[in-house]
């Protein structure tokens, strides 16, 4: 039976279980996207990545990232996750500061010569504000009144994501959304926090096609931090906060420098091994 090297590291917190749990499949070219989608379905974590030799010569790997019911383009928390295992392994990357992932959306680029991993936002998709009978399904799933929703937006990087901002921290902590009146909707929730907190907000990812919270998202905090920080609604560099409404304590660093927006978090080895498939 093929025997594969395997990872389960955690992202986005220091603390082995506080943030989002990947597994990571090395040298996976053997398996057939049926195999890695069984696998993924097996796992049952938000999402299962398997690392390829690049077919770019200007990426250092190619990752193919599957969730238990669909493959993604990219997906934040698998990109800092499997960047983390694929250098453990003893991968070289062709700069030793900056390595370069192949994904079905694209390059990716994340840099590893600071105190954490990060990596580039990718460009968004859609922008531009949701529309009225959107925001009142929005505001119906999420027991809000309508003007609760103090900013909204079309924030899709790949997986879809829609946004809206609520007035605090608080209020988005206390969310208890109608999954039903949710699907097909890959939803962001975000508020501030009050001064003094180490975030300076609160995030909540809803991924309504599949009835679930996400526990920590960096696709997601990567395009919130690209519309926030353009929109002069948060300053750069800040921490966002994710996960305590699901009893984890992930936190997000975001930054915007000349070359756009960074997305960075601790990477944590929890569990390494084989699989037998």
């Amino acid at each position: 039976m093929p025997t594969f090297r395997f990872s389960q590291v955690n992202v986005f917190s220091a603390d082995a279980l506080g943030g989002n749990p990947l597994a990571v499949v090395h040298a996976a070219e053997a398996l057939s996207v049926a195999r890695m989608a069984a696998l993924a379905r097996w796992t049952n974590l938000s999402e299962t990545a398997f690392l390829l030799p690049p077919s770019d010569p200007n990426a250092d790997y190619h990752v193919r990232i599957f969730t238990p019911t669909r493959e993604l383009p990219f997906a934040g928390h698998p990109t800092l996750g499997s960047c983390h295992a694929w250098l453990a392994a003893g991968g070289t990357p062709h700069n030793h500061k900056l390595v370069v992932q192949q994904c079905d959306a694209g390059l990716v680029r994340v840099r590893c010569d600071g105190p954490r991993l990060e990596f580039a936002a990718p460009p968004l998709r859609r922008t531009g504000a949701l529309s009225p009978d959107l925001l009142a399904k929005i505001a119906d799933a999420l027991a809000l009144p309508p003007s609760d929703i103090v900013h909204n937006q079309w924030v899709d990087n790949g997986p879809g994501w829609c946004a809206v901002m609520l007035r605090s921290a608080r209020q988005v902590l206390s969310l208890r959304p109608a999954w039903a009146l949710l699907d097909p909707l890959q939803l962001g929730v975000i508020g501030p926090h009050e001064p003094g907190h180490i975030a300076a907000v609160e995030v909540r990812a809803f991924i309504g096609d599949a009835g679930y919270e996400d526990p920590v998202t960096g696709s997601l905090n990567a395009s919130l931090a690209q519309w926030l920080i353009g929109a002069g609604v948060v300053n750069s560099p800040y921490i966002a906060a994710q996960g305590a409404a699901l009893q984890r304590a992930g936190l997000v660093h975001l930054r915007r420098d000349g070359e756009g927006v960074w997305v960075g978090g601790d990477v944590t080895d929890v569990v390494r091994g084989d699989v037998y498939l």
